[in-house]
């Protein structure tokens, strides 16, 4: 886009300034190739490009030397088409354009290229959320210990989640999973943090393998209704390395925390793993636990 901002200030410049004069008759005279591409900050050879193909043509082409040359009243329709290929609008729809040139069909060519730039802001803004849950995950397995459970404050989260329970099998929770990918246009769950929901209840039964949903944030997802809302407050944060048998023996120091600080429950433990992308064994992997408490609790 810096582009469109250099070009528009090079033209205004020249054109507020004494290369013309302020005699209009002289805004008539001509350039040559070299003075006009300079002009809009683009190289000769795509003048001479876009004159093969019929996009924009000279004013005159001198018939004893062959030298193409412009006048000024051509620098706002040079610019229009140069704007045009800066949103990446192709040279055939430009051609097309260019031959039904008008308000009209300026206007609804920009608000489609509005639209698509729209989306793409928003999947660049998706990628540096992403990066950043990366970089915090990062951050927390430099410096954490994991036999410590700390009370942590969460910002509301919008999660995306499926039902699921313990005669689900591993290939329906990927089709499950993959069906959501698709419906919210994912294209890759590396997009997107997921992980998996026990509700409070179940823990404090002891049935700690009574998994009910796997959850997707994602993060570029506006709020909806019908999504899981991960509520904002203090979170119980707990970390298990290992492989996922020895959970339930996590758990349970976790309820002992609890109780043992007066902490009330409530709601669903989130899991997450956050070292997936740096290990190589099972052995290794690192579940995050996080359960909602009420803030009561911790005054």
């Amino acid at each position: 886009m810096y582009g469109i901002i250099d070009r528009t200030v090079t033209v205004r410049s020249i054109l507020n300034s004494n290369f013309y004069g302020v005699n209009m008759n002289k805004n008539n005279r001509l350039l040559t190739i070299g003075q006009f591409a300079a002009m809009h900050g683009i190289n000769k050879k795509t003048l001479m490009w876009y004159d093969e193909i019929g996009l924009f043509n000279p004013a005159i082409i001198n018939p004893a030397n062959g030298y193409r040359c412009y006048t000024y009243y051509q620098s706002p329709i040079l610019e229009t088409i140069l704007l045009l290929r800066e949103l990446d609008v192709s040279i055939p729809e430009i051609q097309d354009f260019m031959k039904n040139r008008s308000a009209g069909n300026l206007k609804h060519l920009l608000k489609e290229k509005i639209t698509a730039l729209d989306m793409q802001i928003a999947h660049l803004q998706a990628i540096r959320t992403t990066l950043c849950t990366h970089h915090q995950n990062m951050d927390t397995l430099l410096s954490m210990d994991l036999s410590e459970i700390s009370i942590v404050e969460k910002e509301e989260r919008c999660l995306v989640t499926v039902d699921v329970d313990q005669d689900t099998t591993f290939e329906q929770e990927v089709e499950l999973i993959t069906a959501e990918t698709e419906k919210y246009q994912l294209g890759r769950l590396h997009k997107a943090s997921y992980g998996s929901m026990i509700s409070v209840s179940s823990l404090l039964n002891g049935s700690f393998d009574d998994y009910s949903k796997l959850f997707i944030e994602i993060p570029f997802l506006p709020y909806q209704s019908g999504l899981h809302i991960m509520p904002s407050g203090k979170y119980l944060r707990a970390f298990h390395q290992g492989k996922w048998e020895g959970i339930s023996r996590r758990y349970q120091e976790i309820l002992d925390y609890a109780k043992q600080h007066k902490l009330t429950l409530h709601g669903f433990s989130y899991e997450m793993g956050i070292n997936e992308n740096v290990i190589d064994r099972i052995e290794d992997y690192i579940i995050q636990i996080e359960i909602p408490i009420n803030d009561c609790c911790c005054r």
